[in-house]
């Protein structure tokens, strides 16, 4: 017995950095640390300017400390509360249509039995997702420009053509929808991995006691895969104040701020180009606190909830 628990520590002493077995993969993973502290950490020292009235000739240890006055004033301005809304709105649709549509279809997809069609329509699905918002946004835009097939099928059924991008009332459709066609057949692929986990016997048993195909769904399917369900939407909590900074940026325009301005192009706009870069910094620290909030909930209910963990 004794052997054997010497054979066991020896073989978790090798597992370490200094087993030459594994030590490639270490050397491997040092221009991702170098990445994540270059790129996430070391700009982290940033944020202080929330906190000051930031001097570019000056710099951080010289310019004013002027405490939560940026924070404060943002609560104050009508276009960071109008910024707040539409990213909660547009994300929470985000949410909602990103955990259930890919379900729906997922679902009427497990249930074709031509495999080539399923492979089929599953690669065409998923094309779009490994595909940039710079190319996807000129595809949308060219579909229902003046000139797009959309505006051209109007004006064939003898209705005027609409400018779809000028309508602020429209442009929230837009942003969902289309993040759904980009992002839906990549989410497909979760629910159909969880649906190959089921046991076939259930459905064998479910056959013998009279069950028909939606039947089925309704009592092994969706059984069968709710801890997916729920653990996917827990997850997606922390994403409640993240509407997508590259669709939005690369299909909004003045006209429709109203309702398409989020968060991270407010603090592009107040930033980058108003220059404003403590009042920007500020923007961002609350989002980037509120989101951490959440995240951490999120993880919080998935392991009290589901079990579910990272570490």
């Amino acid at each position: 017995m004794s052997t054997n628990l010497k054979n066991e520590n020896v073989g978790v002493k090798r597992r370490g950095f200094k087993n030459p077995d594994v030590k490639h993969y270490w050397i491997m993973l040092v221009p991702a640390f170098v990445w994540l502290i270059l790129f996430q950490i070391v700009p982290m020292f940033g944020i202080v300017m929330a906190f000051q009235d930031y001097n570019a000739g000056t710099g951080f240890l010289h310019s004013e400390f002027v405490g939560f006055e940026h924070f404060q004033y943002m609560f104050e301005l009508n276009d960071a509360r109008v910024a707040l809304r539409n990213t909660v709105i547009i994300a929470f649709g985000k949410i909602i249509c990103n955990l259930f549509i890919p379900l729906v279809f997922a679902l009427l997809l497990n249930e074709l039995r031509q495999k080539y069609l399923v492979k089929t329509i599953q690669t065409s699905v998923y094309l779009p997702y490994f595909l940039s918002w710079v190319i996807l946004s000129g595809i949308v835009l060219q579909i229902f420009s003046i000139n797009g097939p959309v505006n051209n099928l109007l004006e064939f059924m003898g209705l005027e053509p609409v400018l779809f991008f000028q309508k602020a009332e429209l442009f929230r459709g837009f942003i969902i929808g289309s993040d759904v066609w980009k992002n839906f057949g990549f989410n497909a692929i979760i629910y159909l991995a969880a649906l190959a986990g089921i046991d076939h016997t259930l459905y064998e048993a479910a056959v013998m006691d009279g069950a028909g195909r939606w039947r089925k769904m309704w009592h092994v399917t969706l059984p069968g895969i709710r801890s997916t369900i729920a653990l996917l939407a827990i997850l997606s909590l922390g994403g409640i104040l993240d509407a997508g900074f590259d669709q939005v940026y690369n299909l909004y325009n003045p006209l429709v701020y109203s309702t398409g301005d989020i968060i991270d192009t407010f603090v592009y706009r107040a930033g980058l180009q108003g220059l404003d870069f403590s009042f920007g910094t500020a923007v961002g620290l609350l989002k980037s606190v509120v989101s951490f909030i959440l995240i951490t909930t999120g993880y919080w209910l998935a392991r009290k909830l589901l079990g579910y963990r990272i570490f």
